[in-house]
Parts: C-alpha cells; structure tokens; sequence
C-alpha cells in the first residue's frame, strides 16, 4: 500500500495532541507500507488482544507486553477521552460502562491506532460527528438487534407511542 501524497493533520482526532501524533509518527514513520492492514499496525503498536485457545475454550485475551511510545501515547490519549463530548469520548465511556477501566483505555487507544492508520494510508480528513451522533447509531443498532432476536422467537416488536 503506497503512501498517499496528500497530508493529514492527525490533532484533529479528538484525544490526540500535536505530542501524541508525534510521539506516534516518530515509532512508526508516515508510511504505513509495511503494514498490511490496520489490524497489522494495532498489533504492531501491541493494541490487539492476544486470544488463546485451547480446546475450543477462551483461556486468555489479555493484551502482550511491549515496550512501544507510541503504543504508551495512544492509551493516554485514549484516558483522556472520558470527559469529550466527541464520538470517541462516548465510545470510551460505553466501554467503561461494560469492562474495566485498563481495557477500555486499550479498546478506545485500539480505535485510535486504526483511525490513524485510516488516516495516513487514505489521506482523508478525520470529521467527528459528535457523541448523539454516535448514541443514535447505538440506539438503533440495539433496535435492530432486539427487533431480529424476536423474529427468532415469532415475535413482532411494535414501537410505543410515546416513548419515555
């Protein structure tokens, strides 16, 4: 995957500052070329859970241990995601409502690496479109799904009138 000609201004994600997109563009360089996808780089920065299995039985998931800045700068990047009003900052905080509080931080700095990865291989500007933005998207996945479980169960879901 070539490079693209154009540049981008990674400070525009919300969470990463002019010393995060360094920190991130000195470990990894500019050309993301050498990683095959945005899944290499995660894995490369050591983001990506290290699931091991063993007779079909989950025994561990947990993350390996590296010594990567930039890997360092996305997870405080990601920390500071709790108190935005952006997307990502409601991503965080969904995460936080499920699971602790490290593997959320390693989730939302997850989704960071991919957004930069998407962002210097593309060439496209990241454009947050807000925390309702991203609860609309919530609410209706979660509408859709319930509506498909009770398909499966012969039922029909009917919306109420006046929801609360």
């Amino acid at each position: 995957m070539a490079q693209s000609s154009q540049s981008v201004d990674l400070t525009r994600i919300d969470g990463i500052d002019v010393t995060t997109a360094l920190v991130v563009v000195s470990e990894a360089g500019n050309d993301m070329g050498r990683f095959a996808s945005d899944k290499h780089f995660a894995s490369w920065l050591g983001l990506c859970t290290g699931t091991k299995i063993t007779g079909g039985k989950v025994m561990s998931g947990k993350t390996r241990r590296c010594a990567n800045r930039a890997a360092q700068a996305l997870r405080l990047a990601a920390a500071v995601l709790r108190a935005s009003k952006s997307a990502l900052g409601a991503y965080y905080r969904r995460l936080c409502a499920r699971m602790d509080r490290a593997k959320a931080v390693t989730a939302a700095a997850h989704k960071l690496a991919r957004l930069i990865y998407a962002m210097l291989t593309k060439g496209e500007e990241y454009t947050d479109r807000g925390q309702e933005y991203f609860e609309e998207r919530y609410r209706q996945r979660v509408l859709h799904n319930l509506a498909q479980r009770a398909k499966a169960m012969g039922m029909h879901l009917v919306p109420a009138d006046n929801p609360a």
